[in-house]
């Protein structure tokens, strides 16, 4: 399951990665572009970075908290 972003063109994907569960960080965030090599923001088509669960815990932590700041703001318009 993912999420896409940039006019459907970047592809954002979180999940548990077996083949790596005896490994701390085994939870991958995996970033895949689908889209002409000018407008690419990766060199890769497809780039991978393993979390371990504190970190990934982290990163909701930070996207939820910026979710809160970002509603925050629109409910004062």
């Amino acid at each position: 399951m993912g999420l896409y972003l940039l006019d459907d063109t970047l592809s954002v994907e979180v999940f548990y990665e077996p083949s790596d569960g005896q490994f701390p960080d085994n939870v991958c965030l995996r970033l895949w572009e689908s889209c002409p090599a000018e407008e690419k923001i990766l060199i890769a088509d497809e780039t991978n970075v393993f979390l371990t669960p504190d970190q990934a815990r982290e990163l909701a932590r930070l996207l939820l908290a910026a979710v809160a700041a970002s509603e925050q703001n629109n409910s004062k318009s």
